[in-house]
């Protein structure tokens, strides 16, 4: 393969020197090229990747994209870095990069940020992807004290929005559930309100807990499958309930994490929502809560007593009824058939979600 070859490796330090100068100097066909000549070679060869990474390839790629925040002339060339970036993270482990380029990656990450708010085709889901990727691997207290850039955190509301506003796949809404959690565990639950236009300032808070509650329902609906008809202890149900498990852990933090921000509702005298908001979220709590009781009244009928999905499940109904104690009252009082509604389930010391 002419791609992987010892020739078409001992070009990259010179492409990426070529690569590395500005637009201003060097026409953007031959930025283009070298571009795809990185991406041919470093996909056909691992020794091209390593020679990529030795001479400063993540520095001069985080540069770059960088250089094209904002610039949606260059698409072409968007694309080609996403990509390119795309590959270098598949191959080399963020850990690794971390050590080597914390700050370059701060730049990356701002930089897609960028672009994942302001993309209005595939790509951005392939920015999607690579933030994920980034943000859910690596150390992020000290990736965020290294960024310069404060509107990156808005720049990624942004795009939630744009994503859970227009049909797209499924897939892709969970991913964007999971970068959301991500986000509200870096800045806490304001964020999904903190900083918008004054009057959309609710609409990434009411998209959030509508797609939570739509992963809510189908992933316990899956769960319950997976638990009581799929074929016991085969490899594919395992795998695909540990999966489901971790993905409805993160609908479930999002959901507890809005009963909080909506919990503080009127404290220092600060009305964060008017009540035509706050009456669709509690509408759309009632509807999730009310879905992870049948869960719950489901593994009873079954005579499941054990899980961390059923921990999960009643700590999350408990943090409701910790704000609304009169919600739900009755089938709770079924569902644990004691007066004093303690929970006759078994469950582990540790009550962190999952």
């Amino acid at each position: 393969d002419i791609a992987s070859s010892e020739d078409m490796n001992s070009n990259i330090p010179l492409m990426l020197e070529v690569f590395s100068m500005s637009s201003s100097s060097v026409p953007s066909s031959v930025l283009e090229e070298c571009c795809e000549f990185l991406y041919l070679v470093l996909t056909a060869s691992e020794k091209g990747i390593m020679k990529f990474y030795e001479f400063s390839g993540i520095k001069i790629l985080a540069l770059r994209l960088r250089a094209l925040q904002g610039n949606e002339d260059d698409s072409r060339m968007v694309d080609m870095c996403i990509k390119l970036l795309q590959l270098i993270i598949s191959r080399i482990s963020l850990d690794k990069i971390q050590k080597d380029y914390l700050f370059e990656l701060s730049i990356i990450v701002v930089a897609l940020a960028r672009q994942f708010a302001i993309l209005h085709n595939s790509l951005k889901f392939e920015a999607l992807h690579i933030l994920n990727s980034v943000i859910c691997s690596i150390d992020l207290s000290q990736l965020v004290k290294t960024l310069q850039d404060s509107s990156w955190s808005d720049d990624i509301r942004v795009g939630i929005v744009a994503i859970l506003q227009n049909r797209v796949a499924a897939a892709e809404r969970l991913q964007v559930l999971i970068l959301a959690e991500s986000m509200v565990s870096i800045f806490g639950e304001d964020w999904l309100i903190v900083g918008q236009v004054s009057n959309t300032n609710d609409m990434c808070l009411l998209l959030v807990l509508e797609q939570s509650r739509v992963e809510i329902a189908v992933l316990l609906n899956d769960l319950a499958y997976l638990k009581y008809e799929a074929p016991q202890d085969t490899l594919a149900t395992i795998e695909a309930h540990s999966l489901k498990q971790r993905n409805v852990s993160v609908a479930y933090s999002l959901v507890e994490k809005i009963i909080k921000l909506i919990s503080n509702v009127g404290e220092n005298g600060v009305n964060l929502f008017d009540e035509g908001t706050l009456t669709k979220l509690i509408l759309q709590l009632n509807e999730t809560i009310a879905v992870v009781l049948e869960y719950l009244e489901d593994a009873k009928e079954h005579g499941q007593r054990k899980g961390d999905d059923l921990l999960a499940s009643v700590r999350i109904i408990g943090s409701y009824l910790a704000e609304a104690p009169l919600a739900c009252n009755e089938k709770v009082r079924d569902l644990l058939g004691l007066k004093d509604a303690k929970l006759s389930l078994h469950v582990k010391e540790d009550l962190r979600l999952f």
